[in-house]
């Protein structure tokens, strides 16, 4: 076998995409990825690369200027991204959800609008749904639009914006109450709003501040930020789909590809570190030879090569089931806890196999070791990937009595 986690049955355009990522990853991400994560710094530079790539413009439909390709294509090019540098991958996720988001649920005017401008890395995305009181628990929102005439008017905090700073555009999930009564389900009650902005810190619109990076342990270089909505007048064309009270939806649905993403993601960072594993085991000696001729090194090895085979099986999974047009919250659930479980146990068996140098800065995989645990929450814990996959399984074996 040349490398772990091929994918049968792509198309010659789809391994021709994937050739030229994959090139770009090893030449213009891995060389740097280390050394600007340590500083915190946007990687600009290989934003441009990708926007060049025409990677931004992926999933969007050809007649708004992007590829058009499939969930699948995406998540192997985020595999092969966050295996040079999980950070890069995030940049994207947000840009997608939204771009997917608009392509399924948006007005007419509203994709003629965003996704061009979406599809040249012109506009970029960012969603929200978190706030700082609720965690996973999105039906505690508390954030609020309230109609006035022709507009809405927004109050509220929102957390963990990835892109936050950097995006143009952001997909709010607020509750709104107009037109539906008390006692209204909350998921029932929620809508999505189109919100554009300047890029930045500080106040981006009138009644929008971004207040600035979150200092996090891992998963730098992209922006982590805060959101709060003090008076924020938003136009009624900006209600994405053209209706309140279809948000809760709207985000699931979004989320669903993001978990997709993060599977994806996590089956990028386990590559890397198995390569790293791998590639430290055949140079380092002890008691005369290379440890990857002793057995325990060697069980390591097979472990780690067996789970990033199995993570990515289940990643692509989901990937064609989202796009065929059925249901896949199942797989897709599976697939994000499987990839993001194992990845943490690959990158962490890399990170013995290294010893006392995996834990220096100098290299590679200390900063996989603290990007690892990102995906453990991200889109969702574990915990709540597994009450998802309990609640199918539930609906699908139902007991007959």
């Amino acid at each position: 076998m040349a490398r772990l986690a091929q994918t049968a049955g792509l198309t010659d355009v789809q391994q021709e995409i994937l050739k030229t990522v994959r090139e770009f990853v090893d030449k213009e991400i891995i060389p740097v990825a280390t050394e600007l994560e340590h500083r915190d710094e946007y990687p600009q530079q290989i934003v441009d690369g990708l926007k060049e790539l025409g990677l931004f413009g992926l999933m969007i439909p050809e007649e708004y200027g992007g590829l058009g390709e499939s969930l699948l294509t995406y998540a192997l090019c985020v595999e092969e991204i966050a295996r040079g540098w999980m950070s890069v991958s995030g940049i994207i996720n947000t840009h997608f959800i939204v771009a997917y988001m608009l392509k399924q649920h948006g007005t007419q005017e509203q994709k003629d609008y965003f996704l061009p401008r979406m599809a040249a890395g012109e506009t970029r995305g960012a969603f929200s749904m978190s706030e700082p009181g609720l965690g996973s628990d999105v039906s505690a929102i508390t954030s609020k639009a309230v109609k006035d005439g022709d507009e809405y008017v927004l109050n509220g905090q929102k957390m963990w914006l990835t892109n936050g700073g950097t995006s143009t555009l952001v997909a709010v999930l607020v509750r709104s109450d107009e037109g539906h009564p008390e006692g209204t389900a909350p998921h029932k009650s929620m809508t999505t709003f189109l919100v554009e902005k300047e890029s930045g810190f500080g106040e981006v619109r009138p009644g929008l501040t971004i207040p600035g990076k979150i200092d996090k342990m891992g998963y730098k270089g992209v922006d982590t930020t805060e959101l709060i909505m003090d008076g924020l007048r938003i136009p009624a064309n900006r209600v994405l789909g053209g209706a309140t009270g279809r948000g809760f939806y709207q985000m699931m649905d979004g989320v669903e590809v993001g978990r997709v993403n993060v599977a994806a993601r996590g089956c990028g960072v386990a590559q890397r570190a198995f390569e790293l594993g791998v590639s430290y085991a055949q140079q380092r000696h002890t008691f005369g030879k290379p440890i990857a001729q002793h057995q325990a090194i060697q069980f390591k090895l097979a472990e780690m090569a067996t789970k990033v085979e199995a993570a990515h099986a289940m990643m692509v999974n989901a990937a064609r089931k989202k796009d065929s047009g059925e249901r896949n919250d199942l797989e897709a659930g599976m697939a994000k806890y499987l990839a993001s479980e194992y990845c943490k146990e690959v990158v962490e068996d890399a990170f013995r196999i290294h010893g006392g140098y995996g834990f220096s800065k100098e290299y590679e995989i200390e900063r996989l070791y603290r990007e690892a645990p990102m995906l453990l929450i991200g889109e969702g814990t574990a915990e709540i990937q597994k009450m998802i996959i309990g609640r199918r399984l539930l609906e699908e074996y139902r007991f007959q009595g």
